[in-house]
């Protein structure tokens, strides 16, 4: 057998290429004679530019940032060449990621994003023509803010300082939107995400992930009402567009993809952004489709398959695209909180849990890669019969 494996990350445990590693070598051990291909893959958070520099002939470039706490982090930025010019790959998690932070140090009442527009400024400088940031694995929720003071919208010292200090903006704050969209002029930047929450509302960037980042239930709204007045004063700055057809407001606060890393989607459709698919892009980036056309199976994982995996991370993305060829895929995450009627409408074959019950858990985190690879050579038993 053909066997791709091709997982993310498992969050906070395993980097995508770690953890295709222990599952191939798990595999391995029951299926000594399957031809494996390893692609760990990304939907745009953390691993985004890893993932990319394995697959694509291009050249990493060293920047020096800050993290969500304004404190000094290297970075790099992807580069790459083609027809229509140069195209850098940003990852935002790399300067705005919650891995950056101490559990006691996650407080995205006042983390900013403004590392961020410092990679973005290093890859116009690059002379890039297009720009790719994948955003995820955020432990901001400022709005994209910190991204707009670094790139002239308005001052650090009132759009650096986090979420919560937004409900205080002024129309001052924001003078330089303009200035800093110009930046991007006759530039093709594009937000690769899975996430296409609003930045406001039940579903937006504060009531759905800011309590993951470590915002209480009254942080969460007190963000909310923050971010709320910082859209409204920059909707008075920049009206918002009509739809030629129907005449409705474009207010990109609404676009799909705004809320996704706490709101930098919404920063980037204020700069001209176009969304695409994180998961989909990395995709086509790597030719997995052309590498699953010849596969009997595909193997893919992530920490955690819940609710938020079904809407449009790399396990799905992943199975979608075995499923549009014929080729079954199978999911070996490190939990599983989908029931199976979800899991195979989603387009997976089985998913195999490495903690199938809660008191697993501990046991699975304290050694991930060798209880990935042990769960990895249970399923190969299944699924790749011995030779006669």
């Amino acid at each position: 057998m053909h066997v791709i494996i091709a997982p993310d990350c498992y969050t906070g445990t395993l980097t995508a290429g770690q953890a295709a590693s222990a599952l191939a070598e798990g595999w391995a051990r029951s299926a000594p004679h399957d031809r494996l291909t390893l692609v760990p893959l990304s939907d745009g958070g953390p691993g985004f530019v890893d993932v990319l520099a394995e697959n694509l002939d291009g050249e990493v470039h060293a920047v020096v940032t800050t993290d969500p706490l304004g404190r000094e982090v290297p970075a790099t930025i992807l580069l790459t060449t083609g027809a229509a010019g140069r195209t850098a790959y940003v990852e935002s998690a790399q300067a705005a990621g919650l891995h950056l932070l101490a559990p006691d140090e996650r407080d995205p009442t006042v983390t900013t994003t403004t590392g961020v527009g410092t990679l973005l400024q290093a890859a116009l400088d690059a002379g890039a023509r297009r720009v790719v940031v994948g955003l995820g694995g955020s432990g901001t929720n400022d709005a994209g803010a910190g991204v707009l003071a670094a790139l002239g919208a308005g001052p650090v010292a009132r759009l650096g300082r986090g979420g919560l200090a937004l409900g205080a903006t002024t129309a001052d704050d924001v003078a330089g939107l303009d200035t800093a969209g110009d930046r991007f002029r006759g530039v093709d930047l594009v937000i690769a995400s899975d996430v296409d929450s609003p930045l406001l509302g039940l579903k937006g960037a504060s009531a759905v992930f800011g309590p993951q980042k470590g915002a209480s239930e009254e942080d969460a709204q007190r963000l909310e009402n923050a971010l709320g007045h910082f859209a409204s004063v920059v909707a008075r700055v920049r009206p918002p567009a009509r739809d030629l057809i129907t005449g409705a407001l474009l207010k990109p606060e609404r676009e799909p993809g705004a809320g996704a890393a706490g709101g930098l989607g919404y920063a980037l459709h204020l700069l001209g952004a176009r969304r695409v698919s994180g998961v989909e892009a990395v995709l086509d980036a790597v030719g997995f489709a052309d590498l699953v056309a010849s596969a009997d199976l595909v193997v893919t994982g992530e920490g955690c398959f819940d609710w938020q995996s079904l809407r449009g991370k790399v396990v799905v993305g992943v199975a979608e695209a075995a499923g549009r060829v014929g080729v079954p895929a199978v999911a070996v995450p490190g939990q599983s909180l989908v029931g199976r009627r979800e899991a195979m409408t989603a387009g997976l074959s089985g998913v195999y849990a490495v903690a199938e019950r809660p008191d697993q858990v501990a046991a699975a985190l304290a050694d991930p890669a060798a209880r990935l690879a042990d769960r990895a050579a249970r399923v190969a038993r299944t699924w790749s019969p011995p030779r006669a």
